[in-house]
This record gives structure tokens, sequence and C-alpha cells, in this order.
């Protein structure tokens, strides 16, 4: 999507940013040419949360930027808190920018008992005082469906067709294949694949824990003759995934791997282990979570939706669409 011709009024909107990632916020801030304010956040001696915010949003339209990265829960409840604080302070409108929404791995009911906690948080969100809610990359579509407030899903697609138009040989896009971990993630990578022009296909995975997955055997026949795979994935957090479906692709002749997910979670030691695999010659994520840079590694490429993220706000504000941001989105 082209940027908007129209600037922000600064005196009319407010940004803040919680605790979990203030530098993309500041970048948002940055792209949309206003200034991001002040909050305050601490704890106190019994753990409970202080959250102030440093200036008026009394008649303005109000963005609150809150990756829920780790730690998960103290960054919901902080969101939660600021929304409270601007609703209660008679802002016009009450915007939750939520780059990763970790909650959404949550979507249904698989087990006896357990709670379907992405819809408890779009619950907790309206409650709290959202009147909109943006974010990225949903890990379940239907998750989508469980806000009662108008909700957009936004897509990094565009910044990873533009790196590999930048950054690949023509060649060597020729002789790729894109490959989803799942039949969940055939779809959205369908949709990139035809960005590149290039066939796709999907794994079958069978997820046996948070930290184990089995690889079906299907996809030998599929990647015969293909010398580089790209592994297209909306998320990456222990890396099991990815590695198993790396072990299946080099052992069927595939020499060079770049793995791509939206949200660089990467929990535990999962770069370390993506890295002991030589055939991975590249990862490539978003800066929708925090990845600091003694923990990036030397084949990791970090691109930024601060750019994203601000368009969509400047287009949302200018009530004009934003279709072409959308996860969904196939042009």
């Amino acid at each position: 999507m082209p940027p908007s011709s129209h600037q922000l009024d600064p005196h009319d909107i407010r940004v803040f940013s919680g605790s979990s990632h203030r530098a993309l916020a500041a970048g948002i801030a940055a792209h949309l040419q206003v200034p991001l304010e002040d909050s305050r956040t601490r704890q106190f001696s019994n753990s409970n949360t202080y959250v102030q915010l440093g200036a008026s949003v009394r008649s303005r339209a109000v963005f609150i930027v809150q990756s829920l990265s780790a730690p998960a829960n103290e960054h919901l409840m902080e969101l939660l808190m600021m929304l409270d604080i601007v609703r209660g302070a008679a802002a016009r409108e009450v915007h939750a920018i939520i780059p990763y929404f970790s909650y959404a791995r949550s979507d249904k009911k698989d087990a006896p008992r357990i709670s379907i906690t992405a819809r408890l948080v779009a619950d907790l969100l309206k409650t709290a005082g959202a009147t909109h809610v943006m974010t990225m990359t949903l890990h379940s579509p239907q998750v989508h469906g469980f806000f009662d407030v108008p909700t957009d899903p936004l897509t990094a697609r565009g910044l990873f067709m533009e790196h590999f138009q930048k950054t690949w040989p023509e060649r060597d896009l020729r002789e790729a294949i894109v490959i989803a971990p799942d039949a969940g993630r055939a779809r959205s990578a369908a949709r990139f694949a035809k960005m590149l022009d290039l066939p796709t296909i999907a794994a079958e995975k069978t997820r046996i824990s948070d930290k184990e997955v089995k690889m079906g055997e299907l996809i030998s026949k599929q990647v015969k003759g293909f010398r580089r795979a790209i592994i297209y994935d909306d998320e990456i957090a222990s890396g099991g995934s990815v590695i198993k479906l790396s072990e299946l692709l080099i052992e069927n002749g595939v020499q060079q791997i770049t793995a791509v997910c939206t949200h660089g979670v990467f929990t535990g030691n999962a770069i370390e282990n993506l890295a002991a695999i030589p055939q991975i010659t590249e990862i490539v994520t978003t800066d929708t979570v925090p990845i600091p840079l003694e923990k990036r590694a030397p084949h990791m490429t970090v691109l930024s939706v601060a750019p994203i993220f601000g368009e969509a706000i400047r287009h949302n504000y200018f009530r004009e669409s934003i279709g072409d941001l959308f996860s969904f989105w196939e042009d």
C-alpha cells in the first residue's frame, strides 16, 4: 500500500507504548511524525502493576502499542490498565495496537476443561475500553471472529516479498519452493508464493507437545528437484517444527533452506539449534517481538513492521481503506 499523503494532527492523537516493545512503538510514532508520549510502569512490592500516562488524552484518538511477548501475562495486564486509563480520561477513540497477539494460539477446546483464551483476552480488551484492535498475522484466522470490536489483522507478506526480490538472484528464486509447515498455514504460504511466482506445498505436522512435533513423509516426493526451500510460518517459538521439517528436506536433496516467520519468538535455545543446521542459510523475521542484538544469529534478518502499522493507523485515522494490508488479502 502506498503511503497516504495525509499528515496526522499531533494535537489530536496520542501514541503511547507499553513496556514490551518501546523501540517498535517509537518507530511507528516516527513514521507518523508524531511524538511518542511518556508512560511510566513499575511494580509495587506486592507485585501489583502501576501505570501512569504522561499526556492528556481527553477527546483525542489514542493508540497504545503493546506486544503480548514474554512475560505475556504482565504485558497483557499492563495493556488492559492503559486502555482503562484512557477510557476513563475521556479519550474519543481507544486503539489497541498489538503486533504480537500470543494468545491466538489458544483458539479451540482440544482438551477437557480448558479455556479458549484467545476469546477471553478479546473480551477483556473490549471490557478495558478498546474501541478498535490492530494486530498482525494471527496464529489462527478464526481468532479474528472472537473480537466484538473492529479488528484489523495485518500482514508482513509485502515486507518478505520485497526482501527476497532485493536479495535473491532470479536464478535462486526459480530453484525454490515455498513450504508451509502444516495445513493451517497452507493458505498464507500460498499467497506468499503467488507473490513471488513460486510453487508451494504444505507439510503434514502432528504436534505431540509444545516443543515436540512429528512430520509426515508425503512431502518427500514433492520436494524432489528443488535445490532451495523457503519454510513460511507465522511464528517460530521453540523451533521444533522448522528443525524437523528441515531435516526431512535435507534428506530429500534440498541444499539451502530459508526460514521465514512473522513472529520471531525464539524461546530457549531455538536460535542456537537453528544455527546448528548449516543448510539453514537465512532466517527472516520481523520486529513484532523484540529480539536483542546479542541474541540474533549472524544470518538473521529482522524487518521492521513499523511502516505497516504506521500506514494502517494513518489510513484508519482518515477513514481510508486498509484492505491491502489485511492478512487474508490476496492482491
